[in-house]
């Protein structure tokens, strides 16, 4: 339990509780060290047993303690102090998009994109850094009095699993903005917060969620089944491009989406152009579930009917009129035809009922098991009980059956059958591999979604020395991987993405002996915005750094802010005898005590 006045690590003293929820809960606190306040999110106690929970929670937020980026809430500190388990971030005065909402209801359509715009600019950088949200919802952005957004909850969401959809009121308050690929257990990509901030922008225009039910499971079905509701419907003032990032960026079919968050900021920074405005609807380029296509074909198939009926219809009726006696003896003609055609019918149908069956009767056969076999030795085995085999060999890989031996038959093993009915064999390509491609030069992120989410292998990525020292790489680029071009990898194995390690990491000023001077020529040679605090003291030598605001060891990134404080000299308190005050009434004193002569 923590309470008010309590001090964490020594340093990190509780102010108050300034929210809960379902795996950790957040207090105001005072940084004694560099004197300022921080938010601090401790991991609930009836979670900090669970080993694993912890490692995890500690890993991701550690991974989000990198991203530096002014619609990112900054982690200054991770630790853990006598079990209680803690981050340490940056203090936003303001107050959520959620609060914002319930107080206005929906915002205009600058308001609205400004805020989309910073949001996904923010996620670009994330999703760059290879970090995946998972949990975007108006809750988790803070808005800040002068209109700027902060992120907050990096990492922590990633340690969020479905079994907490339905414990607790902020899990009730995700489910509204859950994409369907999450809903339905297939695991997230950076597509999965596309989705969510779609969801999040149709809520910014309309002061409501698309999607509402009495529980969680209902709401999370919707989002898998149901189309979203359109704006224009509402609102018909909202431009057609405005709604067309909305319909994109909240597909069901996650290939429909933007393929990244920087393509969707920049369609957001054209979205009022003129030459946009009344572009025309969004169209998906891939089915949105797995019922449109046969949707689409029995619409044709009834359309053919339609049309065929319409052929049959007589263009000229006044060329139709027929006489009463003329009508009547067509009549009983068609009555005596159709007579005659039943009749025929029903004696050739029950001759077949008794002769088909004795003339066509054949002994029925078990299809033998094959699993295993060689082709050659399967064939053999149903030809000797009398069946067909096709010609075709049909191939499929199984990560059981050894190449080019028997998988299945089909009929399968077992079945009772006709003798001579053909039998078609399966035999196995064995394990189903990936043939790898030379990445270099891709970006990694987009190489480690699609191989993980198409074939299922495991990506890792990591930071490498670049050998030639002259040739600039972007972060997140290629330079190398641990497999070469053409290797074949089975699902679940794993390749290593190499990226240029042209990362910075903090040193620990005070330990190294820094000074002023060199944390200012550090600040300016990678960008910082540097704060220079003093501190009194006579066990530093004057001018050396005593304490630091960034972790040591984390990465360095232009725009990051720094604050540093270095010792000067305690200033000395002059003696009663030496003060203005003193000499003043001395001076008076020799004065009066002078004569006329002097």
């Amino acid at each position: 339990m923590i309470t008010k006045g309590q001090k964490i690590n020594d340093r990190y003293e509780i102010i108050r509780s300034i929210g809960e929820g379902g795996m950790a809960n957040v207090y105001l606190g005072h940084d004694i060290i560099l004197d300022r306040n921080v938010a601090i999110k401790v991991l609930r106690g009836d979670l900090s047993n669970d080993e694993k929970f912890v490692r995890r929670f500690q890993r991701e937020a550690l991974s989000a303690s990198s991203l530096a980026h002014p619609n990112i809430v900054e982690m200054y500190d991770v630790g853990e102090d006598d079990g209680i388990y803690y981050i340490v971030m940056e203090y936003v005065e303001g107050k959520t998009l959620k609060q914002l909402l319930k107080k206005r209801g929906s915002l205009t359509l600058s308001e609205a994109i400004d805020i989309m715009s910073q949001l996904t600019d923010g996620m670009a950088h994330a999703h760059n850094s290879y970090i995946i949200h998972r949990d975007l919802k108006p809750q988790n952005i803070m808005i800040k009095d002068d209109g700027q957004i902060k992120i907050t909850d990096f990492g922590i969401a990633m340690a969020l699993n479905a079994t907490q959809l339905t414990q607790t009121n902020s899990v009730m308050g995700s489910v509204h903005y859950l994409p369907p690929e999450q809903a339905s257990g297939k695991g997230c990509t950076i597509k999965s917060d596309i989705y969510s901030m779609g969801i999040i922008f149709y809520e910014l225009l309309s002061g409501s969620l698309p999607f509402r039910g009495d529980n969680a499971v209902e709401i999370a079905l919707k989002h898998m089944k149901e189309p979203l509701p359109n704006l224009r419907d509402e609102n018909p003032s909202i431009p057609q491009s405005i709604v067309n990032i909305i319909k994109r960026s909240t597909a069901k079919n996650p290939k429909n989406r933007y393929d990244t968050a920087r393509e969707m900021h920049e369609d957001l920074l054209t979205a009022l152009d003129d030459e946009r405005m009344n572009e025309e609807e969004y169209k998906y380029k891939y089915p949105e579930s797995e019922n449109d296509n046969r949707k689409k074909e029995k619409l044709k198939s009834d359309e053919d009917e339609i049309t065929e009926d319409i052929k049959m219809i007589p263009k000229d009726e006044e060329n139709q009129e027929e006489s009463e006696e003329q009508k009547e003896k067509k009549k009983k003609k068609v009555i005596i035809i159709l007579g005659a055609v039943f009749g025929t019918i029903l004696v050739t149908l029950t001759g077949l009922f008794f002769l088909v069956p004795k003339l066509t009767s054949s002994k029925n056969v078990v299809v033998p098991d094959c699993e295993g076999k060689k082709v050659s030795a399967c064939e053999k085995a149903l030809q000797e009980v009398g069946f067909e085999v096709n010609t075709e060999i049909k191939t499929e890989a199984s990560s059981k059956i050894k190449k080019n031996l028997v998988i299945k038959t089909n009929p399968e093993a077992g079945r009772s059958i006709k003798k001579g009915s053909k039998i078609t064999i399966y035999k196995s390509t064995g394990e189903e591999t990936v043939k790898l491609e030379d990445y270099t030069g891709k970006n990694a992120v987009e190489v480690k979604t699609l191989l993980e989410t198409k074939y299922g292998l495991k990506v890792k990525i990591e930071k490498k020395e670049v050998d030639d020292k002259n040739k600039e790489y972007s972060d997140d680029e290629v330079i190398g991987q641990s497999l070469a071009k053409g290797s074949e990898l089975k699902k679940g194995e794993t390749l290593t993405l190499y990226t240029p390690k042209n990362d910075v990491v903090f040193p620990n000023f005070a330990e190294e002996g820094y000074s002023k001077d060199d944390v200012a020529a550090f600040c300016d040679k990678y960008g910082l915005n540097c704060t220079y605090n003093e501190e009194q003291t006579s066990s530093v030598a004057e001018g050396k750094i005593i304490s630091q605001s960034r972790l040591v060891g984390s990465t360095v990134s232009k725009g990051t802010n720094l604050t540093v404080k270095y010792a000067v000299k305690p200033k000395t308190v002059p003696s009663p005898s030496t003060t203005p005050k003193a000499t003043e009434n001395k001076e008076s004193s020799n004065i009066n005590n002078t004569t006329p002569d002097e």
